[in-house]
C-alpha cells in the first residue's frame, strides 16, 4: 500500500515554481487570452458610471418666505437677462425666460419678454407660436386672437398661422369667425391644401352652397388641380 501511494504521488503533475524575493510563486502554464476581453474604453466607462452613482444629487432649495422668493426670482431673472444680453438673436433664450415667468404666474412679464423677442425678430415663427400657445393654455382667448391676427398680418405666407387661427375659432364654435379668417387667407391665393381645408370646414356644417362657391374660386386660382 505504501508503494502504491508513492506511485500515485510520483504520477501527479508537478507545478514548477520560481523564486521571487525569497518566495516561491507557481507558474501559470496557460497563457492564452481570456475568452472575454475588456477594453480600456469599457473600464473608463464603468469607472465613470460608478463615479456618477456615488455623487449625491444637489440639495433642493426650499423657499420659506416672500423675501426669499423675491431674492430667488431676482437671481433667476439676472441669469436670463445676462444670457439675452450676450446674444439677443438666440430665440431659445427668450422662450426659456418667458416660460419661466409663466411658471411663476407672472403673465404680464412673460408677455413683455415675448414682445421684446418679437422686436428683435418678428419673423421668428416659434416665438409667435409659443406666445399664442401660452395665451390659449390659460384661456386668454382675446389675447390669442389678437396675436394670431398680428401674425397673419405680418407673415401672411406662413400657412401654419392660418391653420391654427381657423382651428382655434372653430374649436371655440365661432364658425363665422373661422370663415372670416379663411376668406382673408384665400385672398392671398394659398396652396391647394388651404382651399381644401376651407371647403371641408363648410362641408362639416352641411354648407353645400358655400362649399360649391369656394370650389369655383379654387379652380380659378389653381386650374391645374392635381387629382
Amino acid at each position: 500500500n505504501e508503494y502504491k501511494s508513492y506511485l500515485r504521488m510520483s504520477e501527479a503533475p508537478q507545478i514548477k515554481s520560481a523564486p521571487t524575493g525569497g518566495k516561491h510563486v507557481g507558474k501559470v502554464k496557460n497563457k492564452l487570452p481570456a475568452a472575454i476581453q475588456i477594453t480600456a474604453e469599457q473600464l473608463l466607462r464603468e469607472a465613470k458610471e460608478r463615479q456618477l452613482e456615488i455623487v449625491p444629487p444637489p440639495p433642493r432649495q426650499k423657499i420659506t418666505d416672500k423675501t426669499e422668493l423675491a431674492e430667488y426670482r431676482m437671481r433667476k431673472r439676472k441669469v436670463f437677462e445676462d444670457n439675452i444680453r450676450k446674444n439677443r438673436s438666440v430665440m431659445s433664450n427668450w422662450i426659456k425666460y418667458s416660460r419661466w415667468e409663466e411658471e411663476q404666474q407672472e403673465f404680464q412679464r412673460a408677455r413683455s419678454i415675448y414682445e421684446r423677442a418679437l422686436d428683435v425678430d418678428h419673423r421668428c415663427i416659434p416665438i409667435w407660436l409659443k406666445y399664442t400657445e401660452m395665451e390659449m393654455r390659460h384661456k386668454q382667448v382675446n389675447h390669442a386672437r389678437n396675436l394670431w391676427d398680428r401674425a397673419v398680418t405680418l407673415l401672411p405666407r406662413v400657412a401654419q398661422f392660418w391653420y391654427k387661427y381657423t382651428y382655434m375659432e372653430e374649436m371655440l364654435e365661432n364658425v363665422a369667425g373661422a370663415r372670416q379668417v379663411f376668406e382673408r387667407w384665400m385672398e392671398w391665393e394659398p396652396e391647394e391644401q388651404a382651399w381644401s381645408s376651407y371647403i371641408n370646414m363648410e362641408l362639416r356644417y352641411k354648407e353645400i352652397d358655400r362649399a360649391r362657391d369656394i370650389y369655383e374660386k379654387f379652380v380659378l386660382v389653381h386650374p391645374k388641380v392635381r387629382c
